[in-house]
């Protein structure tokens, strides 16, 4: 696998692909990567001749308070990685050369409402900040499918919205979510957690589970999520947002709506852990 940190060195090897028709996948991280991204990879060598994969933490999806400098950068361990796992070019570009006249008078793109609701609304211009970029890989890479984790649901129903809002010829494509034996969500901030908060953890995909069984049971959306918030509290973590959605476009669960999902997000420690469950609600 080779590595790049310029467009026109990405641009060239894939010209260089497509002029033999292969197919192109991108699988966009912030490195520090964990299986569920190699799984990503695998799932783009399953749909495409060739794998990019681009490692750039992303500044502009962050907010004044949160983990920028601490974020954790294993470059040369991702490269490893990602070489094991069959990925054919590494991307790495800095933030001068994906934002050249600074963030402040970076062109951005927002996908309105659903950019603002959920951890749109506990992390204000998150989601333009991954729009913008993904928008901006997605251009510079000119992919046939680009491949992202459902762990992130909000994130991956943004990206499929912008994608379609803005007519670009690539084909998103949502992986499950993977996850420990015990249940957690992989994510690069589990590293966050002490020992302690990771016994704790795995308690976000057991009420998930807890909130699923309810819903399927008839229980109405608004009494399973305050319950699923009082779980939480109880197992020691401090809940953000308990929600049931309609998994179609994630507005407020409505009667008719059989295709639901719960997304959750809850503190521990240093640790903001996220969660999602796909649920289909049984009718008498």
């Amino acid at each position: 696998m080779d590595r790049v940190a310029r467009i026109e060195d990405l641009r060239e090897r894939v010209a260089i692909w497509r002029s033999a028709g292969e197919r192109v996948a991108l699988v966009a991280t912030m490195g520090n990567l964990h299986r569920g991204h190699l799984v990503l990879v695998s799932e783009a060598r399953k749909c495409a001749d060739r794998v990019v994969a681009s490692v750039f933490v992303n500044p502009l999806q962050f907010g004044a308070n949160e983990d920028l400098d601490a974020y954790p950068r294993t470059l040369e361990e991702d490269q490893r990685l990602l070489t094991a796992e069959g990925c054919d070019l590494l991307f790495t570009p800095t933030p001068s050369l994906v934002y050249p006249r600074g963030q402040e008078a970076q062109t951005r793109v927002e996908v309105p409402g659903l950019s603002t609701i959920l951890c749109g609304a506990s992390r204000p211009g998150h989601f333009v900040g991954v729009a913008t970029v993904v928008c901006k890989l997605l251009n510079m890479v000119q992919p046939e499918v680009a491949l992202f984790g459902e762990k992130d649901f909000q994130q991956l129903m943004v990206i499929r919205r912008m994608v379609e809002d803005l007519d670009m010829p690539v084909e998103v494509i949502g992986v499950p979510t993977v996850r420990e034996a015990d249940g957690l969500a992989m994510s690069s901030r589990n590293g966050y957690l002490t020992p302690e908060e990771r016994a704790r953890a795995p308690a976000l995909n057991r009420v998930l589970i807890e909130a699923a069984a309810a819903l399927q049971a008839g229980e109405e959306p608004d009494a399973v999520e305050t319950a699923a918030r009082r779980a939480l509290s109880r197992a020691g973590l401090r809940p953000d947002y308990v929600s049931v959605r309609s998994a179609a476009d994630l507005s407020q669960a409505a009667p008719a709506d059989d295709a639901l999902v719960i997304l959750a997000a809850a503190y521990l420690g240093r640790a903001r852990l996220i969660d999602n469950l796909r649920v289909t609600r049984a009718r008498p």
